[in-house]
């Protein structure tokens, strides 16, 4: 049985995430049954999809933090064309450059999220017409059909699943300093399959925002991985 400074131990060494005062239950756990949630990544062939490498380990400290959601402690990578992606109800898919799926890709991905998958692809140039923005939602067309891909409500679900977002979606240091396309994006995008949200696509680069050590978090006025939260619990319940 793993103690909660085994546990602490093990996740400052592999990146993952230290519970939160109160969680030891939550790390004990490990050793006996399968956590509640994995942070998935999805390797995809074209582009670079190993962007952002600090941030699961950020989303799963907010989760230890917030929740009672039993972690794994560590990301795990997956090839979108394996069978494993059907053993996480949470993918994350992220990049800088082309996205162009296999056809392999297309239709594992395709059918994971027909079966109730949840896909989180977040453009890390924040830039809507630039080349990652362009050929995801190129591959999004192909996959599901023009048009499945619309702008989200700001009364959705997905922002107040935890913690409230009455705005919609919270804005990013990069977009408020001006790079990328020097737009701030008012909304999210998203594809809706049988009433549910499978997918939940972000010009934000909410990756790159939240890409630092968890333990600089203490140092910010306001904790701003806190719509990752609702993002996974979003994802696990929706």
């Amino acid at each position: 049985m793993m103690t909660r400074r085994d546990f602490a131990r093990a996740a400052v060494a592999t990146g993952a995430a230290i519970l939160a005062p109160g969680a030891e239950a939550r790390a004990m756990a490990f050793g006996r049954r399968r956590a509640d949630f994995t942070f998935t990544r999805l390797r995809y062939r074209s582009g670079d999809w190993d962007v952002d490498q600090r941030m699961p380990a950020n989303v799963l400290n907010s989760l230890a933090e917030y929740t009672t959601v039993s972690l794994a402690p560590k990301e795990r990578v997956v090839d979108a064309d394996s069978a494993a992606v059907y053993d996480s109800p949470f993918g994350y898919l992220a990049g800088r450059r082309l996205v162009e799926f296999s056809a392999a890709e297309r239709d594992r991905l395709q059918r994971w999220l027909h079966q109730g998958g949840f896909l989180f692809a977040d453009d890390c140039n924040h830039d809507i017409d630039g080349l990652f923005a362009r050929s995801f939602e190129r591959e999004m067309t192909r996959m599901f059909g023009s048009g499945a891909l619309r702008k989200l409500p700001n009364t959705h679900p997905i922002y107040s699943a935890f913690f409230r977002f009455p705005d919609g979606p919270p804005n990013t240091g990069l977009e408020l300093n001006g790079w990328g396309d020097d737009l701030v994006h008012e909304y999210l995008k998203g594809i809706v399959i049988d009433g549910r949200l499978a997918v939940l696509y972000s010009n934000k680069d909410y990756g790159c925002e939240w890409d630092y050590d968890f333990r600089n978090k203490r140092f910010l006025a306001e904790d701003n991985t806190k719509f990752a939260v609702n993002i996974v619990l979003h994802a696990l319940g929706g």
